[in-house]
């Protein structure tokens, strides 16, 4: 009978892998079953990630931050061992939120004592903007303005709505609210970008 020889292909292994993994390597330099050239780690394995994760309740992103990989990584793991993911109620019924109740620093503070706020103008707003008058106001405006953006000038298409802006704001600025003078058209990305950071030079807004 005649000794086994392995076949020499397959043993010219990477640095990294010889020096790291080679015990972990058959004789055709094939990784032996359950051995990987990664170092270890706890949330690879079945039995931390259902006592972490389903026992403990722990989220994907807090084992993830614990171990210096990405979201992904652990949720490839809970897949891989079949273990099921938490459903967006199940996962908000154990979420660890902000302090409630009296605790809260800002408990009871609403309307007027709320940092937050203006002048109560929000409600009004959403009322006169589902009134007949706004949007015969909206026309006037459109009709002013060509029916097109006053910042780039394209028309209004699917998807590309123009809209009323207020250049002075309407909280805060009662008898601008309505006034054609202070209001202007612009297409959805132009209105975004007016209020946006990028507007750093305060492009129809007032000074």
């Amino acid at each position: 009978m005649f000794d086994t020889i392995c076949p020499m292909k397959n043993t010219q292994k990477s640095k990294r892998n010889s020096t790291g993994a080679a015990s972990n390597r058959d004789c055709r330099g094939r990784f032996k079953k359950g051995t990987h050239w990664r170092p270890h780690a706890p949330f690879r394995e079945r039995v931390y990630l259902l006592r972490e994760y389903t026992k403990k309740a722990r989220s994907a992103s807090d084992i993830a931050a614990e171990h210096g990989v990405t979201d992904g990584a652990v949720l490839h793991w809970l897949h891989k061992h079949g273990i099921k993911r938490r459903s967006v109620s199940q996962a908000r019924a154990v979420k660890k939120w902000a302090l409630s109740g009296p605790t809260n620093g800002m408990y009871g503070r609403c309307g007027s004592q709320n940092p937050r706020w203006i002048d109560g103008s929000s409600p009004l707003r959403q009322r006169m903007c589902a009134r007949s008058f706004w949007k015969a106001l909206a026309r006037t405006l459109y009709a002013r303005d060509n029916y097109r953006c006053r910042r780039c000038g394209s028309a209004h298409v699917k998807g590309h709505p123009l809209h009323a802006h207020h250049v002075a704001a309407w909280a805060g600025n009662p008898d601008a609210r309505f006034d054609l003078d202070n209001i202007v058209t612009l297409c959805k990305p132009c209105h975004n970008w007016v209020h946006s950071t990028k507007n750093t030079k305060r492009e129809y807004l007032s000074q």
